[in-house]
């Protein structure tokens, strides 16, 4: 035992574990929510062309004018928000949390939900509240509202669709949230709004506690690792002192400013894995023993009699998906899959109906 180390970290630190990323190596991976789908390769080549001649000597743009304003054009920013760029979500979640980290402040969020809201939120000394969705995975806004009322949090979660459940909050239960949440800032997570195609980004500024937060990563651009968010600019302007120097590197930038003037291709691969989506929870429906929820996101969550064999069964046959049955105790037995390309699904499919017989 290395008691340096036990002595001056801190306690919680020590008691966590690390964010777990399975090894997928020679497996169909379908456990992360990922684009399976690579840019085409004339694309790519010319993306290849745009990043050799990016300055590596040169430390990035904090404020990228070129990024940020294709990124308002392309994403439908209102004119009257800013935005706030970060490394992936996580960061932005990261941020936020920090910010709001006054003795005593609390975050609140719906469960089960995006575990680094609360892990953010626990590393930044804020406490957190997480309040029960309904039994059917709906938000229960009575609830919420309740536990706004008793913990008068300084920062809520609304994941639009949610992660792990895929679906999404009736808007009409969101609004009473916002309304009853004036003292707090308000998150819209919309990561994976390319496959729900409904957003409240065109509502920011109407509430002036609402932020609304996006990533690529979901899009197809997950290894470049670039969130954004979007709000009125004195709330950016306070998390952006928050941020680290040069958090969004060059090569990141330079993907995203070329990326984003060929959004139709990313576009046409999102309404792809929209239509098999759609396939993949008609054939989950049809093996028995599997029960299938309803997705607006890229990724189904199913539950069956017994996940860790499922799982378990799935990775013998060569296909990683996500094992969710601990997270929470609302995800007994359940599994989230991740839609792949047609014989990435086709393969998870046999595969599942081989666990269910065994």
């Amino acid at each position: 035992m290395n008691a340096t180390l036990h002595t001056i970290v801190r306690p919680d630190v020590l008691a966590m574990q690390r964010y777990a990323v399975a090894d997928a190596t020679g497996l169909i991976k379908l456990d992360a929510m990922e684009n399976p789908f690579p840019l085409p390769a004339a694309l790519a080549a010319e993306l290849g062309e745009r990043l050799a001649g990016v300055a590596l000597n040169r430390y990035p743009a904090p404020r990228p004018a070129a990024v940020l304003d294709k990124l308002r054009a392309r994403m439908g920013v209102p004119a009257h928000a800013d935005v706030l760029l970060g490394n992936g979500s996580d960061e932005l979640i990261s941020i936020v949390s920090v910010a709001l980290s006054k003795p005593g402040a609390v975050a609140l969020a719906p469960v089960p939900s995006f575990v680094m809201y609360e892990i953010s939120a626990r590393l930044a000394h804020l406490d957190f509240v997480g309040v029960p969705l309904r039994d059917d995975f709906s938000l229960d806004a009575d609830a919420i509202c309740a536990a706004i009322d008793t913990h008068r949090p300084a920062l809520v979660y609304l994941p639009y669709p949610n992660n792990p459940t895929g679906n999404l909050f009736d808007d009409a239960q969101i609004e009473r949230v916002l309304r009853a949440a004036r003292g707090a800032l308000v998150v819209i997570d919309e990561a994976y709004q390319p496959f729900a195609q409904r957003s409240w980004m065109s509502r920011v500024g109407e509430f002036d506690n609402l932020v609304v937060m996006r990533t690529v990563s979901k899009l197809g651009l997950a290894g470049i690792r670039l969130g954004y968010l979007a709000g009125p600019p004195d709330w950016v302007a306070e998390l952006d002192k928050v941020r680290p120097p040069y958090n969004v590197n060059v090569l990141t930038q330079a993907t995203a400013d070329f990326m984003l003037d060929h959004l139709d291709v990313l576009d046409a691969q999102a309404a792809t894995l929209r239509d098999a989506r759609e396939a993949l929870v008609d054939a989950l429906a049809s093996i028995p023993d599997v029960r299938v929820f309803p997705s607006a996101a890229n990724f189904v969550l199913v539950r069956v009699p017994d996940a860790s064999h499922a799982f378990e069964t799935l990775l013998g046959r060569g296909v990683l998906v996500k094992n969710v049955s601990k997270m929470h105790a609302q995800l007994s037995n359940c599994l989230r899959l991740t839609v792949g390309t047609p014989d990435e699904n086709a393969q998870m499919l046999a595969a599942m109906a081989a666990a269910l017989k065994a």
